[in-house]
Parts: structure tokens; sequence; C-alpha cells
């Protein structure tokens, strides 16, 4: 029986169906397989991605700067943030880029990162951003690298309680497989509820390695039609009322 020919570059290549592949590259050929989704969907998107360097999803950054030429292709920015809020608030940013009907793209999807103590000094950003609301066509995964047993951190910690308090709902995978499903699941709830969506990431899930299904039609989206948008719908928008 002849070998399947496979290559290092096969984790980013999207007419791969089936990669071998890490958990934090998962997350960026989510990003890839975002963009390409939204292109065959007749959209023409782009993606920003900040965040702060740290454990347990401390290599993400260094994987997206070895993928920058893949991530160029597909209208990608990363942009490391000097701190969390700093770039959980370009994050934020990335969902008014087209609200004055002047961007370039007919919206940006954007991804934060950062540990756990990260999560908690950025609660302001992630409240009034999340209040604010994510772009139709754009959407927010805020990754939360969680360090139960403070392995690589100074305390302990578990964030899922601190974006309950912002109300922004939570996803969980379970491994390699799911960070690809769940984020392209994520996206459609930010655009279609307008919150951000929170992302939890612990070491065994983040930086373990499985092959995976990457083909992009994978996941199906089924958007709602039992519920009745309000005025103006449900995304971010300019002279919105406090309450």
């Amino acid at each position: 029986m002849a070998l399947r020919n496979v290559t290092l570059d096969d984790k980013y290549d999207l007419t791969k169906d089936h990669v071998f592949i890490t958990g934090t590259q998962a997350v960026i050929r989510m990003l890839l397989m975002q963009r390409e989704r939204d292109r065959l969907a007749g959209l023409s998107t782009a993606g920003f991605v900040s965040g702060y360097r740290g454990s347990p999803i401390g290599g993400l950054d260094q994987n997206l700067w070895r993928a920058r030429k893949w991530l160029e292709a597909s209208n990608v920015v990363f942009q490391p943030g000097l701190n969390e809020e700093l770039a959980a608030t370009a994050v934020w940013g990335s969902q008014q880029a087209e609200i004055r009907g002047d961007g370039k793209y007919d919206g940006v999807f954007g991804l934060w990162y950062g540990k756990g103590p990260g999560v908690d000094r950025s609660g302001d950003v992630f409240r009034h951003a999340n209040m604010a609301g994510s772009s139709k066509h754009g959407g927010v995964l805020a990754l939360m690298g969680d360090d139960h047993t403070a392995e690589s951190s100074t305390v302990a910690h578990q964030s899922e309680f601190h974006f309950v308090d912002v109300m922004i709902p939570i996803l969980n995978p379970a491994g390699v497989q799911e960070i690809i499903d769940y984020g392209l699941y994520g996206y459609a709830m930010s655009r279609f509820c307008g919150s951000w969506v929170a992302f939890k990431c612990v070491k065994d899930n983040i930086e373990s390695t499985a092959s995976v299904d990457g083909s992009l039609d994978r996941v199906k989206i089924i958007m709602p039609d039992d519920f009745t948008m309000p005025p103006g719908g449900l995304n971010i928008r300019t002279r919105d009322g406090v309450l």
C-alpha cells in the first residue's frame, strides 16, 4: 500500500483535509478556514489577532509569526499587544472597521489571547466591548489560557467566572479537533448574537497534537430561524444607548 504524501506545510494547506497538527496550529488553521469559508460565501473579510505572550498558549504568537505567509495571503493581520488590555482594545476596534460604511472589508473577525491573569486585567475592555457588540460579518473569539494547577503561573486560575460576569458566552473544546470546530461555530455565534465568545484553552488541549479533519465543509452552520431580531439588530452600531 502506498503511503500518503505529506509535508510540514499540510497543516495550513486548505486543500488538505486530514492533517497532523498541534492545538496552537489548529487555531491558525481555523482562522485561515474562516477566511476561506467567508470567501466561498461571497464575503470579503479579513482577520485581526492580538494578545500577550504567556503559557499555556505562549507558543501561539511564535506559530503566528512562522505562519506569516499563510496569514498574509488570507488577509489575517497579527499584531501583538503591549499588554493584554491594549490587545483586547485593538480587537474591539476591529469590530468597528466597517461601522461607518467606509471599511475595506465586509467585516473583520478578531481573536484575542492571554492567560488567566490577562483575563483579570482586561475585564473592563471585555465588558465594554461585549456590550458594544460584534460586527455582523466579523465576530470575536477571546482565548483564555487557563492554568488550573499553576504550573507556569503565580496563581492557579480558572477564567470562566470572569466571562460569565461580563455576559460573554463560553466554549470549552475537548481536543484539537474541537479547537477548529468550536472556533468556526464561535465566530458564527458571535456574528449572529452580537457578543464576543470566550474560548477555553488548557494545556492538555492547546499543547497537544492530533490528526484532525480540516476540511472546509466539515462544520455546517445552521442559522436560527425562530428568533425575531430587535430594531437595528444585535451587532455593533453607532450611537447605541447605554441600556
